[in-house]
């Protein structure tokens, strides 16, 4: 396993640290222990390069198919970017460490949500736009959710254990006289995402979870509610040094720019606003493509093709001469290439994610460019289908040495393909030192997988691509094997009948 961080190397189309924030220079992320800066505060003028420290979490900063993303890392990197700098980043692995760095002069600014209070002023000086937030409850959506904390008298609440949540459930409780069952779970494991996808999913009835939080699982999963706020606003903001107060002047006065602000709303509605969760329609899909053979003898309906999106008659999809013509190239059956189609963009070759994957194939723009490829050229399908092509082919050819089952090795590429490679050998070293098997994708490196949701696991030593969203890659490997099957079956009862 040890020879992967090594191989991982020559990867340099599938995954990076290295990206680029802007023309001037490179941006460069690093979890080595920061250096202390020069002191050029007295200078009052911007460095070359914009020491950055920050913390791996769902909202302000994370590594998604090779690319740096986060509503915290895009505005840093306009700010830099307008003042002409390049951009380093060092990552903490705590809100302790984070100070740390900010208080000794280790890193320029902190470009993450720091909670303004007494104690934080003491260490660093706020900067930049303030982020208000709110403990809410997460319930599930329908005509029966609370509207009123006095309704939570009865109802069963589950928090952690010794969390914030449990504390403010606790003051709430005697606010309103007594009623709530609390219950606070002992488990070190546990996150505030766990919890709400378990409300999600229907295992919980309620929970409390901080309304950004919140609002980012709202966007994979539109089946809560998280309108009833529970507790009281806490502002948060980037953070300077103490000697750095003309940076937080600058930063403030940037923050408070028109151009500033539109850019940054934008921003926010991608991450905390965007529908993120892949399709998972098949049973419909399998419907329609069986409702078709059955009945070849009749052409199919305006409704038929509606049904199974913009496929011609008797074809999976419009794009089916595209799959067949680079299936060789990517080392698979054409099928599932549709598959991945399917459910990367429904087969729509003008679809742009949340993150600006872009075409038929939700290719990153900065995967094309390495390809030779422009963003534009994304949304031709030919162009899309040959770079996923190549992506899956080089991404299993990489996994073949460790990985010899060709089906099983499979699963590996296209949770590659989805999350990047680097998650997915994070979660391989994760599975062999926590005594799962790194070669099986199912029940051990999937779960190894999900395990980097939590910050235990995503700064253990052995992993360098941090925080990941384990359960949508997870499902969506799940979702291409189910459509591959749905296709596969129909292809083979179509050339029957033939």
């Amino acid at each position: 396993m040890k020879a992967l961080l090594s191989h991982i190397l020559v990867l340099s189309l599938l995954v990076t640290l290295v990206t680029s924030c802007n023309n001037k220079s490179q941006q460069e992320t690093s979890k080595d222990a920061a250096k202390s800066l020069p002191t050029i505060a007295v200078k009052h003028e911007f460095p070359d390069t914009l020491v950055v420290g920050t913390i791996y979490s769902p909202a302000s900063f994370f590594i998604l198919k090779g690319d740096t993303l986060g509503y915290d890392y895009e505005r840093i990197c306009a700010f830099a970017r307008e003042n002409k700098m390049g951009i380093k980043f060092h990552v903490a692995s705590s809100m302790k460490e984070l100070i740390n760095y900010v208080e000794n002069n280790k890193v320029h600014v902190a470009a993450y949500e720091i909670p303004i209070t007494a104690e934080y002023k003491q260490h660093v000086i706020h900067c930049g736009a303030q982020n208000e937030t709110f403990q809410v409850l997460v319930q599930r959506a329908g005509k029966d959710t609370l509207n009123n904390v006095t309704q939570l008298i009865g109802k069963d609440i589950y928090v952690i254990h010794g969390s914030n949540y449990e504390a403010r459930l606790k003051n709430l409780d005697s606010e309103i006289g007594g009623g709530i069952k609390i219950h606070a779970l002992e488990n070190d494991s546990l996150i505030s995402e766990d919890l709400i996808d378990m409300v999600a999913s229907g295992r919980l009835p309620f929970t409390i979870a901080d309304s950004d939080i919140a609002q980012i699982n709202k966007t994979y999963n539109d089946s809560i509610n998280i309108s009833l706020k529970v507790g009281f606003m806490q502002r948060s903001s980037w953070a300077v040094g103490k000697d750095w107060k003309w940076l937080a002047d600058t930063i403030n006065e940037w923050a408070k720019n028109d151009n500033t602000i539109a850019k940054a709303r934008e921003i926010k509605q991608r991450y905390f606003e965007m529908n993120k969760h892949h399709r998972d329609s098949m049973k419909a899909m399998s419907d329609s493509l069986n409702n078709l053979v059955e009945n070849s003898q009749s052409p199919a309906t305006e409704q038929d093709l509606k049904k199974i999106y913009s496929r011609k008659e008797g074809d999976i999809s419009a794009y089916d001469q595209l799959f067949k013509k680079y299936a060789a190239t990517a080392g698979v059956e054409w099928t599932l290439l549709a598959a991945v189609a399917y459910v990367e963009s429904n087969f729509n070759p003008q679809a742009v994610s949340w993150a600006d994957a872009q075409g038929l194939m939700q290719i990153m723009p900065s995967t094309a460019h390495s390809y030779g490829f422009s963003q534009e050229d994304l949304k031709d399908p030919e162009k899309s289908v040959y770079v996923a092509s190549l992506i899956i082919s080089k991404t299993n050819k990489f996994l073949q040495s460790y990985i010899p089952n060709s089906a099983e090795r499979m699963r590996f590429t296209l949770g590659a393909y989805n999350a990047g490679v680097g998650h997915i050998i994070d979660a391989m070293k994760l599975a062999q030192k926590y005594e799962k098997n790194p070669k099986i994708w199912y029940s051990n490196v999937e779960e190894a997988l999900l395990w980097k949701t939590h910050p235990e696991f995503y700064n253990d030593p052995v992993c360098s691509y941090g925080y990941c969203r384990g359960t949508e890659t997870i499902n969506y490997v799940r979702q291409v094997e189910n459509a591959y099957r749905v296709f596969r079956e129909y292809e083979a009862k179509r050339n029957k009948k033939k």
